[in-house]
This record gives structure tokens, C-alpha cells and sequence, in this order.
């Protein structure tokens, strides 16, 4: 298992002021992991530092020892192999994770006790629920560059997790996208502002409405 450099917690804090939409848009609307990887319910928004699992197709083994592995703070991203026939986790695998302080687990496969996780409040990602449980007999790996939902992962890249899915955002990249998405959330409160101020207006002026750069793309499809 390789020595792993980590985004900062200030950058970590930047980012809870955010989501995940805002940092696909800034990193040319890439990022987000497969749509089928979705919180168990919603409101579990998880961000953090990755702690990356592979696992055997259906074997949970590593998975176990990653939970006893990561630092507080850590989301687990487990390359589950996009494997449907066993869950990997479910509540007191995640209930152990909630404990020793881990962010948040998201895996490219099933888990179950979904009624449990649910009450649970501990920000679980999966494609879905199965009630077959794993093996434990290994092999796997720990803290390696993985693919997760078809996106590439590295050890302490940034994760952010909302009810839209998950992105990652590569380590080295973090403080110039957070800066990015930042400044357009800045954007996207303005633009709201402008057409809470166009309906309040009664509707009078349309091209006030229309948002800046649509006029600039337009020009090159009107005769």
C-alpha cells in the first residue's frame, strides 16, 4: 500500500459549500461517476479524501480491512467490478465505518439492509440492493488507482457526493476547480437573482432574462 498525499482540509471545507454539479461543469462535465451509483436516500451528501479499495467480484474481504485502515475523513471508493450477484456491505459493516469516523463509502455494485442504512444516516453510494451476501476470501488491494463508475480514481483525490451522484476531483486539480466552481456558484446566484427580478417585473423585458453568452453562440446558426 503506496504512501498517499491528500487534498488539504481547507480545500476539504471549500468544497462542503458545494456540489456536484458545479465541479463536473468547471472540469468540462466530466468527472461524475456512472448514474446507477446513488445514495442510498437522499440527503447523504458525503465529501472528503478518497481511500480507494479493488475487490474480487463479490468478495468483501479488503473491504473489511480498508474500514479498519482509513483516517477519519476518508471516503472508501470500492472498484467493486460492477459485480450484481452479492452485496458487499451492509449495516454492521457500515455502521463500523460510521464509527471510526470514515466520511462515506461508495461502490460500483449492491450492498443491503437498505432499511437499515437508511435509518442508519451514514452516506452509502451503490448501484443498488441484493439480499445474497459476499465472500471473504480475497484478493484485493488497497490504496492503488482505481476505476469506480467508469472514472478513474487515485489515493486522496477529492470525492463529492449528493443526491446527483458522485465526483471525483484528481488531487492535483482540486484548488483550481474549487476555485472555478466557486466563482461560478458566485455566477449561478446571480443569474437567479436576475430572473427573480424579471418575474417580479411582470415579465417586460425578455432580453434581460436571456443569460450573457447565449447571444455570442447563437451567432454563427442565424443568417
Amino acid at each position: 500500500m503506496s504512501t498517499v498525499q491528500s487534498v488539504s482540509n481547507d480545500l476539504i471545507d471549500r468544497a462542503k459549500k458545494l456540489n456536484s454539479t458545479l465541479l463536473s461543469d468547471v472540469m468540462g462535465c466530466t468527472g461524475a461517476m456512472d448514474y446507477q451509483i446513488k445514495p442510498v436516500a437522499t440527503g447523504m451528501n458525503v465529501v472528503g479524501t478518497a481511500f480507494t479499495v479493488s475487490l474480487r467480484p463479490g468478495d468483501n474481504l479488503f473491504l473489511h480491512q480498508a474500514i479498519y485502515s482509513a483516517q477519519e475523513g476518508d471516503v472508501l471508493i470500492v472498484d467493486g467490478k460492477d459485480h450484481r450477484g452479492h452485496a458487499y456491505l451492509g449495516e454492521l459493516m457500515a455502521s463500523s465505518a460510521k464509527a471510526v469516523g470514515i466520511e462515506g463509502i461508495v461502490i460500483d455494485g449492491l450492498v443491503r439492509d437498505k432499511v437499515a442504512l437508511e435509518e442508519l444516516a451514514f452516506p452509502i453510494y451503490s448501484k443498488g440492493f441484493t439480499p445474497n451476501g459476499p465472500f471473504k476470501d480475497g484478493p484485493g488491494e488497497l490504496n492503488e488507482t482505481i476505476s469506480c463508475g467508469g472514472v478513474n480514481v487515485s489515493p486522496g483525490d477529492l470525492v463529492i457526493g449528493d443526491d446527483d451522484g458522485v465526483v471525483i476531483v484528481p488531487k492535483e486539480k482540486a484548488e483550481e476547480m474549487l476555485s472555478r466552481a466557486e466563482e461560478k456558484l458566485a455566477y449561478e446566484h446571480q443569474r437567479l437573482k436576475t430572473i427573480q427580478h424579471y418575474m417580479s417585473e411582470g415579465k417586460k423585458d425578455i432580453s434581460l432574462l436571456a443569460p450573457a453568452w447565449l447571444e455570442g453562440r447563437m451567432k454563427k446558426y442565424q443568417g
